[in-house]
């Protein structure tokens, strides 16, 4: 399967953002940001992943001919991971198809592309598809893992065999192939972007209601989960929880893994309300009730063009 010279790599695209250095994520992820944007459809919109956007006052985006074009950050969806960026001129160039990622399933052939200067085109093969839990309290439902790993994943595209996109490269990840650690991609599925690309253009947001989040960074080990860290100026830091903390109850229900820990979580409430926690502390077991807040009020806004 080849894409070289297609309409299928001159939709892909070079996204730097530049980050005030306060910026809220400017500490994690640096106060410039480089990676791939997909071009979706006629007008320039492009997907990339979020992350590369978050608190951007400045986006430029370079396409395959080298154009660089000024760029707006349209939209970061934290749920799903996906971002937006509208160019300020319609780049004139085909937009790569939206496919389907359902019937996506491990053993099945796929290519990643990315913006033909970072590096080629990978075949690669879908090693798994299955929830992801992420330490910064981020689920997804089936996400799509690859191998082999791309190095530059951050926004790339996982195309199929007709060369329609099925997700959008988030991370590099560690995995087990026939019983040996290896690296890989993990790739947002390019259907949980269907149901909120209109409310996300349209919006800046998608129409759901908003998360509770208390700013813990945490670690699954042998059932039970761990503070590994708190964000400055979050819930979770005001409240004084602590790394090495173990979270043993939300509310009246015990928590033995990652995704039990957010799915309890989320189901407290909307953003704003008051989530009781208890956890183990040096043989202490503590409760604290901890007002949480949305993640998005402490990000910087996009700059309007």
């Amino acid at each position: 399967m080849a894409f070289e010279n297609n309409a299928a790599n001159r939709s892909l695209v070079k996204l730097r953002a530049v980050i005030p250095e306060d910026g809220f994520t400017a500490g994690m992820l640096g106060s410039e940001r480089i990676g791939n944007g997909v071009i979706i459809d006629t007008d320039g919109l492009v997907l990339t992943i979020g992350y590369l956007i978050a608190e951007a006052t400045d986006v430029w985006l370079t396409l395959s001919d080298g154009q660089e074009v000024a760029a707006h950050a349209l939209a970061y969806d934290q749920v799903t991971g996906f971002g937006l960026v509208l160019p300020l001129e319609k780049p004139g160039i085909v937009p790569l198809n939206l496919g389907s990622s359902a019937s996506i399933r491990a053993g099945d052939a796929a290519h990643v592309l990315c913006y033909r200067e970072f590096a080629a085109d990978l075949p690669v093969q879908v090693l798994a598809r299955r929830e992801f839990a992420g330490a910064w309290e981020y689920l997804l439902e089936g996400a799509i893992f690859t191998v082999p790993a791309h190095p530059h994943w951050s926004g790339a595209a996982l195309v199929d065999e007709a060369g329609a996109l099925i997700g959008l490269g988030s991370l590099l990840v560690r995995e087990t192939v026939s019983g040996e650690e290896t690296n890989a991609n993990m790739f947002v599925p390019i259907d949980l972007l269907k149901p909120i690309l209109h409310d996300l253009v349209t919006r800046g947001r998608a129409d759901r209601q908003t998360r509770p989040w208390l700013g813990i960074y945490a670690v699954e080990v042998t059932g039970k989960v761990y503070v590994t860290g708190v964000a400055d100026g979050s819930p979770a830091q005001l409240a004084d929880i602590r790394e090495g903390d173990l979270i043993s109850q939300i509310g009246y229900s015990e928590i033995a893994s990652l995704p039990e820990f957010y799915r309890e979580l989320w189901s407290t409430g909307p953003a704003g309300i008051v989530v009781a926690l208890r956890v183990l502390r040096g043989g202490s077991s503590l409760n604290f009730r901890v007002r949480s807040a949305d993640r998005s009020d402490l990000l910087k806004r996009p700059q309007g063009h």
